[in-house]
């Protein structure tokens, strides 16, 4: 029989429906806190559930020469090496939606705690002091309710304030004013938003474009007496730049669930009585917690029995025939989407894939989706092969492929063209010997490898330029792997993709940029 752990508490549903599917279940809530128990468990196991005590790392993903799918019952794989589990050929599946609702209910009652000061009046009533006039309310009523992102939380989030009859405003570079419309939303930019929202909710992943979007910067523009409320992901506010903004007034009251270093304890927060704190439970619902326990389960079914693939991370819908000629183009969709989706500036309206030569007649599908996932992935946490299509959809995203069999200079070419509110991006991209390069950018020939950091420059074509810009990046102490240039015309706009070795750092931005020829510079990671 197929074998299953389940190493964390998921509950007896989970249990019942993997025996249901005639799968051996091994259920053992400890199992994840004990390292040598679970190697053990894992020298015949087929397929693992796990919740956030499990840690598979590569070490344990070694261990493991039968497994096939390692299923996270919630959103976040921080527990989980994606990269060895990939390499060995395991799929790693999550469940994006099952905590939704539930964290959208706790955003909501957190507002609410800020806008009646609940807790503190709670807390002072069962002291006995009844101190009415001290716990003075706002209403919800007619406020504006600020979303730095609208995807699937924040639009449910949206809906229960408009039940309020709160007016909601958006910054989502990744909405457009289409789906925007549909939502009730109003798509504002970010400084906008902060000068007029009452109260300002995050509901965005966390990564190298939003940690601390709500810094000292923010926090000088903010409308005076806001609130801000963080049930989303640690990191996005700069929590000195939040004490500094409440200790001068112009931040009413803060609401957070989430902190840059979890367990928070004896937190710098905790002392302020006008900050409401929870200990990360966005997602503590038992409904919540039966879902995603029952979503996971049914997941690993599917998978080990029938080869179905629902919300993987790490994998394409590709079958066993398909997958040799389809891989090496999936691998070039996805580094071509990644380069746009790192240098798409606003909303994306639009995403098209032109296939030209060999590539056309191979089945299309995986490659957009893979495309599709990696211009996304840096707004969309969630998003992978399997749900790419599905949340562009949900964005008012029009996804678009073309196709042609002849390829003048190469056997086969991809291509992908990115419209947003600002303009649009093209790149193309060929096979060297099996291996992804770009060809290239809008109407600049330029090939290169894409792999690891780079930084794309675009700079007035003037001698000099290389000098000044190698100077740079000695005094950063950062050494240069390749160069890769190419021009529109001799003394005009020239592009250049620069790989360099900064594993553990980040390329000097501000000093490249203030070099005279620079006209944009960006760090892109592969």
């Amino acid at each position: 029989m197929t074998k299953v752990l389940i190493s964390d508490a998921l509950g007896e549903d989970a249990v019942r429906i993997l025996k249901a599917r005639d799968i051996d279940v091994h259920f053992d809530p400890a199992l994840g806190k004990d390292d040598a128990a679970l190697r053990e468990a894992l020298k015949d196991a087929e397929g693992i559930a796990i919740r956030s005590a499990t840690k598979m790392t590569a070490e344990m993903i070694a261990a493991a020469p039968k497994l096939k799918v390692i299923g996270r019952a919630g959103i976040g794989v921080d527990n989980i090496d994606i990269e060895a589990a990939t390499a060995a050929g395991i799929a790693v599946m999550n469940t994006p939606f099952g905590n939704a609702v539930t964290t959208a209910e706790h955003t909501i009652a957190m507002m609410f705690s800020l806008a009646r000061r609940i807790p503190q009046a709670d807390a002072s009533t069962r002291q006995s002091k009844w101190e009415k006039s001290k716990f003075m309310g706002r209403e919800l009523f007619g406020k504006t309710l600020g979303l730095i992102g609208a995807g699937n939380i924040g639009s449910i989030v949206a809906s229960r304030a408009q039940g309020l009859k709160m007016k909601v405003i958006a910054f989502d570079p990744f909405l457009t004013e289409e789906k925007a419309q549909e939502m009730g939303v109003e798509l504002v930019s970010l400084n906008k938003l902060l000068t007029r929202a009452d109260f300002i909710s995050l509901h965005t992943p966390l990564n190298d474009k939003t940690r601390g979007i709500l810094g000292r910067e923010a926090f000088e523009v903010i409308r005076p007496g806001a609130f801000v409320i963080n049930c989303a992901r640690g990191g996005l506010i700069d929590e000195d730049a939040l004490a500094e903004a409440l200790d001068d007034g112009r931040v009413a009251g803060a609401a957070l669930d989430v902190y840059e270093t979890e367990p928070a304890k004896d937190h710098k927060l905790f002392s302020y009585e006008n900050v409401v704190v929870t200990p990360h439970l966005g997602a503590s619902t038992q409904e919540a917690q039966e879902n995603v326990a029952v979503q996971i389960a049914e997941q690993i079914a599917d998978y080990l029995l029938t080869g179905a693939v629902q919300n993987a991370l790490n994998m394409p819908s590709v079958t066993a025939e398909e997958a040799p000629q389809l891989r090496p183009f999936i691998n070039l969709g996805e580094k071509l989407g990644s380069l746009t989706g790192q240098l798409a500036d606003g909303a994306v309206k639009g995403i098209t894939v032109r296939f030209a030569g060999q590539v056309a007649k191979l089945k299309s599908a995986p490659i957009v989706s893979a495309v599709v996932s990696s211009v996304l992935k840096p707004q969309l946490a969630t998003v992978n092969a399997v749900n790419a299509l599905t949340l562009a959809k949900d964005r008012g995203v029009k996804i678009t492929e073309e196709k042609t069999e002849t390829s003048p200079n190469f056997g086969s070419t991809l291509s992908v063209r990115v419209e947003t509110a600002s303009g649009t991006l093209s790149v193309t991209g060929a096979l060297f010997g099996g291996e992804p390069r770009i060809v290239r950018i809008d109407d600049v020939r330029l090939e290169a490898s894409l792999s690891g950091c780079m930084l794309y420059l675009v700079n007035e074509d003037k001698p000099g330029f290389i000098a000044a810009l190698g100077e740079t990046l000695r005094e950063a102490d950062l050494n240069v792997a390749t160069f890769n240039l190419g021009r529109r015309a001799e003394g005009g706009e020239a592009l250049a993709l620069i790989a360099l070795d900064c594993p553990d750092g980040t390329p000097p931005l501000d000093a490249i940029r203030a070099l005279p020829q620079v006209r944009q510079a960006a760090v892109l990671r592969f």
